[in-house]
């Protein structure tokens, strides 16, 4: 079942299972606010979550909603991490995953036929090679080699049925590109949130939701703080670990 010095955790909220690696990838708390954060349906659909990483996020959704979901990850590693953490929970009837570049998913799945698209995509421009982290796999994960901001929102809106839903996570320092690119490939910015480590800080997460070819109103929905006075706070205690 677990190869390597892969480990399994508890989703504690969700009383699921997920298989990790500290040297390929482990997911971060980003995956669970955008899980919480996204508006699913709640019997029937179709759900496609890019850059899955180890499936989290698909994992998370399972919770939320009994549509399908589908996966795409192009690691290879982490694909198969993400396959094996669904047997685990018996969730194969209702989460898939494809191994793939996520800019030849349009044409292969077709155009239009997505309620939601989420995506928790690489947040940092490529930078420099001699700044490019050596663990190949983290590399991936956090910088744009293999796929742009601009490919994952051009995709996502391929993807989506008109008035279908795409939400992401991101940085707050790439808003402006990302509401730019949103508006590009019409996918209307309905609802935001920022996320603070606690009061008194910066925001360091953006969460983001649009329409496809909705109409202009975005709700900025109140800031949400990770700790205070160095615990969680009550709102992401409960998304980890339940009420």
């Amino acid at each position: 079942m677990l190869k390597g010095d892969e480990r399994l955790d508890y989703l504690l909220a969700e009383n699921l299972r997920i298989i990790q690696s500290p040297s390929v990838f482990s997911f971060s708390i980003d995956a669970v606010l955008l899980a919480n954060f996204v508006h699913v349906p709640i019997q029937k659909g179709n759900i496609i979550d890019l850059c899955s990483g180890n499936g989290i996020v698909p994992l998370l959704l399972s919770k939320r909603t009994n549509a399908d979901i589908l996966g795409i990850e192009i690691q290879e590693r982490l694909y198969d991490m993400a396959v094996r953490s669904v047997e685990y929970n018996g969730l194969n009837d209702r989460i898939q995953f494809l191994k793939g570049d996520i800019k030849e998913i349009p044409a292969l799945l077709g155009r239009g036929k997505h309620d939601v698209v989420t995506c928790n995509p690489p947040y940092f421009k490529t930078p420099q090679k001699e700044q490019i982290n050596p663990n190949e796999y983290l590399a991936i994960a956090r910088h744009e080699l293999l796929c742009t901001l601009e490919d994952v929102i051009s995709v996502t809106a391929a993807l989506l049925k008109q008035g279908g839903k795409a939400a992401f996570v991101h940085r707050p320092g790439r808003l402006i590109e990302i509401v730019t690119l949103m508006k590009k490939y019409q996918l209307e910015p309905k609802k935001m949130r920022l996320v603070y480590p606690r009061m008194g800080k910066e925001a360091n997460i953006l969460l983001i939701e649009g329409i496809k070819n909705g109409k202009p109103d975005l709700r900025v929905l109140p800031p949400l703080y990770i700790f205070e006075e160095g615990n969680y706070t009550e709102e992401v205690q409960e998304m980890l670990y339940g009420k």
